[in-house]
């Protein structure tokens, strides 16, 4: 797999995924019923249990995931004021996009004078950890295009490069069986990822000879002539429901596990490809889904690896989401997280616009964070990214 570089090129990050676990390596393809079962079975006896669907293009050698664990403080996370009140002890950070730097849109402020601080240190680097669908080169010129100076970022990783990789390189014998025909779906007014190169067919979600689905976004399905089919959500429900009632199922790959993510300010939480994950899930079966991204040990492993492997606790993400950011941050390991509640978590925590005056109540993180796993508990918190 390759990462951007901090000038928006291309660098080596370990190479491609290597073998996934031996109990995967036979799935694939268009199978009939019993190797279906087989594999179902082989599902069912944990190989592919929640988060550790990604075991399928952990770039480790074959083996049991790492398991989950809370950071150290995770009983109670701790204020920080800014990126300056971080531990020295930190020197890889692990940083988020979208409700962490911008909205969606715009940065936010305060946010190019953080990074600017993270990155000041000579002992520190800084990358970029995103479930975006798109490509690992496509990060770093955005986030300069909004005030960021691409030398601040050792480097960039997303959910769209591991889908791109893994189907690019068909690392292990399920990938090379997974099949060429796709339902793509993917964005259309945000523009559409393209699948060059892949040797993919795009099908309608009607086909009667689909091999997988593969979710980039959320409003269309790509055609056979390049076009994209726009579709409301509604419509993609419907449309991955009746695949889901196949069988068997075909899998479905997603390129952008987050359930929602920030659209601008004043603006509603956008709907993203994990929303259609969880659907699909409920009716075909959790193990029916594949993510490619946070909070899976696949796209960490990557990470760690474009940073040199170094110890987790001398690793810190910085995210806004719980359940991918912070969670996914601790079973990297148990890599310590700042959480950022100005994301998506802003209503539920009442967190203020972005400014020196915004604050975290303590006692509504603490509501929301009695109902999760430990895993979802921070190490730190801050309302905003602030230098």
């Amino acid at each position: 797999m390759n990462v951007s570089g901090s000038a928006g090129g291309a660098a080596p990050a370990g190479g491609a995924p290597a073998a996934a676990p031996a109990a995967a390596s036979a799935i694939g393809g268009r199978g009939g019923r019993a190797r279906w079962r087989e594999a179902r079975g082989r599902r069912r006896a944990g190989v592919w249990a929640g988060a550790s669907l990604v075991a399928l293009i952990h770039p480790l050698p074959a083996g049991p995931m790492r398991p989950l664990r809370a950071p150290a403080t995770a009983l109670r996370p701790l204020p920080v004021r800014g990126v300056a009140d971080i531990p020295a002890r930190y020197s890889v950070i692990l940083l988020d996009q979208f409700g962490v730097l911008h909205d969606g849109v715009t940065p936010y402020p305060g946010a190019v004078a953080a990074v600017k601080e993270l990155a000041s240190s000579s002992s520190r680097r800084v990358f970029i950890l995103s479930n975006s669908s798109r490509r690992a080169d496509k990060v770093v010129p955005r986030l300069e295009a909004m005030g960021f100076d691409p030398s601040w970022f050792a480097g960039a990783v997303t959910s769209g490069e591991v889908a791109h990789a893994c189907l690019a390189a068909r690392p292990t014998a399920w990938w090379r069986g997974l099949g060429t025909r796709c339902v793509h779906v993917t964005w259309g007014a945000r523009g559409a990822i393209s699948l060059d190169g892949l040797g993919l067919t795009s099908v309608p979600a009607d086909d009667a000879d689909v091999d997988f689905v593969l979710a980039h976004g959320t409003q269309g399905i790509g055609m056979p002539d390049g076009s994209v089919q726009a579709m409301s959500l509604d419509e993609l429900r419907a449309a991955l429901g009746a695949l889901a009632t196949r069988s068997p199922p075909p899998f479905f790959l997603c390129a952008n596990p987050d359930l929602v993510t920030v659209a601008g300010a004043g603006k509603p939480l956008a709907i993203m490809p994990g929303t259609l994950a969880a659907w699909y899930a409920e009716a075909a079966g959790e193990e029916s889904v594949i993510l490619l991204g946070k909070p899976g040990a696949g796209i960490y492993s990557a990470a760690l690896a474009a940073a040199g492997d170094p110890s987790p606790s001398s690793v810190l993400a910085i995210g806004d989401s719980l359940e991918h950011d912070i969670a996914g941050a601790a079973g990297a390991g148990g890599v310590d997280a700042l959480f950022v509640a100005g994301g998506i978590h802003k209503g539920d925590l009442g967190v203020g616009a972005p400014g020196e005056e915004a604050s975290v109540d303590e006692g509504r993180l603490a509501a929301l964070l009695a109902g999760r796993p430990a895993s979802q508990t921070p190490a730190f918190v801050m309302p905003y990214l602030q230098a």
